[in-house]
């Protein structure tokens, strides 16, 4: 089948860890023999940043990390219809342009034979209820919403036709572990400071345990307000910026642990819904403490997976114990990439996302699906 996926942006995840998700489940759909085409808007915010945060080069790494990854930008006069005529599923991510997801709409609602599907990943839902409120979603066959509370909303509000929980997820061709790098610092934390949704919750969970402990490590992400970089200048970790996601997994292997901060939205109305890190960071064997989250759907399993902190002091002392019992982080770790292996790689969510459509595609994804089925 052909999947044609509108993402704000597929070769940049500046700020976007979304593209994480979605670059994996394009390789898993192409390695099982689908074809798949990105459409990103050629004057996205994401790509644009990264084009002048990092320059041209930046933006070339990703051909060369996903060689096999088709992407097409558009622009004013990108002729939608014609993109989108023989496509057997049509998923269009949040971040898409209201008029957009209202003409795609239109399109479906106008005979279009593919499938349509709305992708949410994001906490709109609760922090800017119009927005989303006010989104075209009637000719939508689906919406895929990335975790079950933001599912709950979706149908409490009426918005589209059928809601389904379809998580994030780690894709393991990428995040592994690397057995033959030796960890030689200490806490590594990659998050965006975004805007400022836990700035109280880094200074207590991040920073204020790692100076008291005197933790080697480092910190990357982007939109660091200055008084931001002046508080890690004074702690014992080191800023170093962007990093592209495909070089992660080799940042995990040199630390020793990790942490998950999520952003105060989801802990406080979209609880159950985990930063993709906190899937890519077990996927990679690295041993990993949460600050407060509530794993409201059992994802995970709490104090084996991963340790949990309630405040700073019990954060330092999690970071302590994996710090100094090396068995026990290395139990931890072992847990984790075990539950990652079972229920949360990105072909998890490729068997997932094919029997959401087995319940609501069209009729060129029904026979799509009966010829793969015969000729496996």
């Amino acid at each position: 089948m052909k999947f044609v996926l509108y993402t704000h942006s597929l070769v940049s995840d500046w700020n976007h860890g979304n593209a994480h998700f979605l670059r994996g489940i394009l390789v898993e759909l192409e390695a099982r023999g689908h074809q798949t085409v990105a459409l990103e808007p050629e004057d996205g915010w994401s790509r644009a940043n990264l084009l002048a945060d990092q320059g041209q080069e930046a933006l070339g790494q990703f051909g060369r990390q996903f060689p096999n990854l088709t992407v097409r930008t558009y622009g004013p006069g990108f002729d939608h219809a014609a993109a989108v005529e023989d496509a057997s599923v049509v998923i269009v991510h949040e971040w898409t342009d209201p008029g957009l997801v209202a003409q795609l709409g239109s399109l479906r609602r106008g005979g279009g034979r593919f499938t349509l599907l709305f992708h949410d990943t994001h906490h709109r839902a609760v922090s800017d209820e119009g927005a989303i409120g006010d989104l075209a979603l009637a000719d939508y066959d689906a919406v895929l919403a990335f975790g079950e509370t933001l599912r709950q909303r979706y149908e409490r509000r009426g918005w589209g036709r059928q809601v389904f929980t379809w998580h994030e997820a780690a894709d393991i061709r990428l995040f592994q572990p690397h057995p033959e790098i030796q960890p030689s610092e200490d806490l590594v934390w990659i998050g965006n400071w975004g805007d400022g949704e836990r700035e109280r919750e880094l200074a207590e969970f991040l920073i204020e345990p790692a100076s008291k402990l005197g933790l080697s490590g480092a910190v990357h992400g982007v939109r660091y307000p200055d008084k931001a970089l002046e508080v890690l200048r004074r702690s014992p970790l080191a800023y170093r910026g962007w990093i592209a996601n495909a070089l992660v997994p080799m940042v995990f292997a040199r630390h020793r642990m990790t942490m998950h901060v999520p952003r105060r939205p989801y802990v406080q109305a979209l609880p159950g819904i985990p930063t993709i890190r906190m899937f890519e960071a077990l996927a990679c064997g690295i041993p990993l403490v949460s600050a407060p989250w509530d794993d409201a759907e059992n994802l995970f399993r709490t104090g084996q997976d991963y340790l949990r902190a309630a405040d700073g002091a019990e954060m330092a002392e999690r970071l302590r114990t994996l710090r100094d019992d090396r068995a026990f982080a290395a139990e931890i770790a072992r847990n984790g990439l075990e539950t990652i292996r079972q229920r949360h790689t990105c072909a998890h969510r490729v068997d997932e996302l094919l029997a959401i459509l087995a319940l609501r595609g069209t009729a060129r994804v029904q026979e799509g699906l009966a010829a793969r089925e015969a000729a496996e």
